[in-house]
């Protein structure tokens, strides 16, 4: 049987625009991938053969599209359950023409537990995740142990893992969680310049310009 584990959303009410109802009305089976309980064969999932990049909550997709854009290479899993992301990256994806992105809307613990190959991604973004930042909600966040270690199995000695937060208690958290992870090794000294495949969100900048700070993990499978 297995384990209750820390799920990578927060059922919430959110507001969904009719551009973004339309996108997942008509193209939705086009870029979708239905959850199952079955390995995900991306070779089939992407047309093509090549490294695969899963992301983990993308929001309203905008990192998701520039990143998509400037690295055709690659193939890029994202990984989202709200309604309005789906639909904002649905959209993103048709107006940029991209063909290198495929969506689950599903639990990504779920995701990875039953569709992700063991040692089968090349890489693993996780973007400002919710902070949590009430300390007795702290046990809520994404990035725990557990979770880590489920990723590291399923990342190919080699792929990264990029992770980052504006929220300082939490990037100290993500350091520790990470740094205890014994396949995993730290790619800095601490936090991580941002890597210029990254690119600033307008939260990011708005958030910069006040002062706030904004921290990069990256680590690497042994």
């Amino acid at each position: 049987m297995e384990q209750p584990h820390i799920r990578s959303f927060v059922h919430r009410r959110g507001h969904i625009t009719q551009g973004q109802k339309e996108a997942l009305s008509t193209v939705r089976d086009k870029w979708s991938i239905p959850y199952s309980q079955t390995l995900l064969d991306p070779a089939i999932a992407f047309g093509r053969t090549a490294p695969v990049i899963l992301e983990i909550g993308f929001g309203m997709g905008e990192t998701s599209e520039q990143i998509a854009l400037a690295r055709p290479q690659d193939n890029f899993l994202g990984v989202e359950v709200f309604e309005a992301g789906v639909g904002a990256l649905l959209k993103r994806i048709e107006a940029s023409s991209l063909n290198n992105i495929r969506i689950i809307q599903h639990d990504a613990v779920e995701v990875l537990r039953h569709m992700i190959a063991p040692e089968s991604l090349a890489g693993v973004h996780i973007y400002f995740p919710d902070p949590w930042p009430k300390k007795r909600h702290h046990k809520r966040r994404l990035i725990q142990p557990p979770l880590i270690n489920l990723l590291a199995s399923r990342m190919a000695p080699g792929a990264y893992l990029h992770c980052a937060t504006d929220w300082e208690h939490y990037a100290l958290q993500m350091l520790e969680v990470l740094s205890a992870e014994p396949t995993l090794v730290n790619t800095s000294d601490g936090f991580a310049p941002r890597p210029d495949y990254r690119p600033l969100t307008k939260f990011e900048q708005r958030g910069l310009r006040l002062g706030h700070g904004v921290w990069d993990l990256i680590f690497r499978k042994r």
